[in-house]
């Protein structure tokens, strides 16, 4: 990837998540090996009142867990080690273990740069946590294939977004983006994640990420039937 081009597809990992952080506006970053299934995995809660209070959920993360994702292109598992990036991991394993990510879509999905999901398909739980920032961890692992991390606004501001890296974006690391997990197993999978749509409006053909938060599911179904979504994601014991 030419050094601009990537500069220009790493800032909207910045830039497109800016205004996600602002309520008061709408406008808004292969192994053929299937899942391990020695272990079964966890059931997450679908108690929905829980993800409307991001306050409550911050439980610390164990050392390092497994989760396994089910997706409408088939399962992948994150091995997530918490020393990589302690803040990130708490985050993820909250969401993870209360439901967070069900029916969800990957919404950014750029062909040989990375996949981002994690705003809520539901507007009241994804306005719920826009505003539930967590600082940054130091930046300890680097943005390698099949690494995940979290998008971001700028200094100190994740939220839910993440994004999973196709290839070696080890540019990011510079620039703050602290991985805390990998894939383990169905890198195929996240590889046929659907990219037709390509960058996001206005710049490119893809979901408005304003519309998105205000609108969710609702609006990518019917504008964007093509893509694709995490159906569920559960600890693995």
């Amino acid at each position: 990837m030419e050094n601009s081009k990537f500069a220009a597809l790493a800032a909207a990992i910045l830039l497109s998540t800016a205004a996600a952080c602002k309520p008061e506006t709408e406008q808004a970053p292969a192994s053929q090996e299937k899942p391990a299934a020695e272990a079964p995995a966890k059931e997450a809660n679908t108690d929905m009142s829980a993800l409307l209070n991001p306050s409550q959920l911050t439980e610390q993360a164990p050392a390092s867990f497994k989760v396994l994702f089910k997706t409408t292109k088939g399962d992948f598992t994150l091995q997530v080690d918490r020393d990589w990036s302690p803040l990130g991991a708490d985050r993820f394993y909250n969401l993870v273990k209360n439901g967070y990510f069900t029916d969800i879509a990957f919404f950014r999905v750029i062909g040989g740069f990375m996949a981002q999901f994690g705003i809520h398909g539901d507007p009241k739980v994804s306005t719920a946590w826009r505003g539930a920032r967590i600082q940054d961890d130091p930046v300890k692992q680097s943005n390698k294939r099949g690494y995940i991390s979290y998008a971001m606004a700028g200094p100190n501001t994740r939220t839910t977004q993440l994004f999973i890296n196709f290839g070696d974006n080890s540019q990011l690391d510079s620039m703050g983006f602290s991985p805390f997990g990998k894939v383990s197993s169905g890198m195929d999978v996240v590889d046929a994640i659907y990219n037709g749509y390509g960058e996001g409006a206005p710049n490119g053909r893809g979901p408005e990420q304003g519309r998105v938060q205000m609108q969710g599911n609702a609006y990518l179904k019917a504008d964007f039937p093509k893509l694709d979504y995490i159906k569920s994601a559960s600890l693995l014991d």
